[in-house]
């Protein structure tokens, strides 16, 4: 394992779906402020794992997660964790970009609400100009606040989704596979904004698109059969994996 800052660190991680075992032994360390990317073929635990990182499988039922979990050093698998605060600082974003029926202003100011952030008029307006400015909608949508968010495009739909997360002002965003409803300029465009957002937050996202794990990511995790097979810097892992299992994969040898 390399020797990184952890923002986020599984130690003998395992999940369980009744009896079948989804995780198996997953000890990783993934870095803050940069792009992690966990790749794999279909069915491997990418999502699953990604999920671990805010407790989203919790609302699955029949679900076991034992080992360990550490976010800044505390485990959040803890069972006195206040999940409401832990999703407030990991932030998620979808497959599919899924705004509320609610205007664009609504939609960001939801959020707030929720999770008890409400602010003067004032504030939550520059908030949202804040937000809408770190994913690039502000000059499209400054005059479109009050337009209902389904009226966007695609791109400016999962933009937006992005933009809401931030309002919370998170640590960790993590997305899963979060352009695979997008066209091929609007996947680069947002591959783009990942490169921005990671100078302040730690982001993941999992990627069944191999060129978008080696255009966008810092560090790539290869998950196969529920076990981590390798990790370690994208560009590494790309050009001299250490595991015949990840040059096999790769190369297009299964998945």
């Amino acid at each position: 394992m390399m020797n990184l800052d952890a923002k986020i660190k599984t130690i003998d991680l395992n999940l369980y779906y009744g009896p079948f075992r989804a995780l198996i032994d997953v000890n990783l360390e993934i870095p803050a402020r940069s792009v992690t990317a966990i790749i794999g073929p279909s069915g491997c635990g990418k999502s699953t794992l990604l999920r671990c990182f805010n407790r989203m499988n919790d609302l699955i039922e029949h679900i076991d997660v034992r080992g360990r979990i550490l976010i800044d050093g505390q485990n959040i698998l803890d069972r006195n964790t206040d999940l409401i605060a832990l999703r407030r600082k990991v932030g998620m974003v979808f497959q599919r970009p899924n705004p509320f029926a609610l205007s664009v202003y609504n939609n960001l100011k939801f959020g707030l609400r929720i999770h008890n952030m409400m602010k003067k008029k004032a504030d939550i307006s520059q908030t949202i100009r804040e937000s809408l400015e770190h994913v690039g909608l502000w000059d499209d949508l400054k005059d479109k606040l009050h337009h209902s968010a389904l009226s966007l495009t695609l791109e400016q739909q999962q933009r937006l989704c992005i933009a809401r997360v931030l309002m919370l002002r998170p640590e960790i965003i993590l997305l899963d596979e979060p352009c695979s409803t997008l066209d091929p300029m609007s996947t680069l465009r947002i591959e783009e904004l990942l490169r921005v957002l990671c100078k302040e937050y730690a982001i993941v996202i999992v990627t069944h698109n191999m060129q978008q794990a080696a255009r966008c990511s810092d560090y790539s995790a290869l998950m196969h059969l529920g076990r981590l097979v390798e990790f370690g810097p994208t560009q590494q892992i790309f050009t001299n994996p250490r595991e015949k299992l990840t040059e096999d994969y790769l190369s297009g040898a299964f998945g």
